[in-house]
């Protein structure tokens, strides 16, 4: 008897309801503010690729004095570079339609189940 009038008392009860919604809500919301942050960082850094090589064949073509040589210029794009730490590779020729430089790297996310690679390239050309 006395445990059905307190199962009875429960139906209408909400004490409480706010805190089980919070419950349930927070993992996702923590899910996307963590993608989200995951996001702007690799867009960061393929802007930032992007940056260093356009910068650097635009030194081959017109700073002369500082970008003199192919190892020069690449090691100007990997000054120019300021994103996260993805370790890019540079490359410079004058073949093509200029003075190209051309950059790769791996951006890894870490998805919880495993760790996922992101191959990013980029390559600019000044004549």
């Amino acid at each position: 008897m006395i445990a059905r009038r307190k199962a009875a008392g429960l139906i209408g009860d909400d004490r409480g309801a706010t805190a089980i919604e919070f419950a349930l809500v927070l993992p996702a919301f923590i899910l996307m503010i963590l993608g989200g942050m995951a996001t702007a960082t690799l867009g960061f850094a393929v802007s930032s690729l992007h940056f260093a090589v356009e910068d650097a064949a635009r030194c081959a073509a017109v700073k002369t004095t500082v970008c003199t040589n192919a190892a020069s210029t690449q090691t100007y794009a990997a000054r120019a570079y300021q994103g996260p730490a993805i370790s890019p590779v540079f490359s410079a020729t004058t073949a093509g339609c200029g003075h190209t430089v051309s950059a790769t790297g791996v951006y890894s996310v870490n998805v919880i189940p495993q760790l996922l690679n992101v191959p990013l390239s980029a390559t600019a050309c000044y004549p």
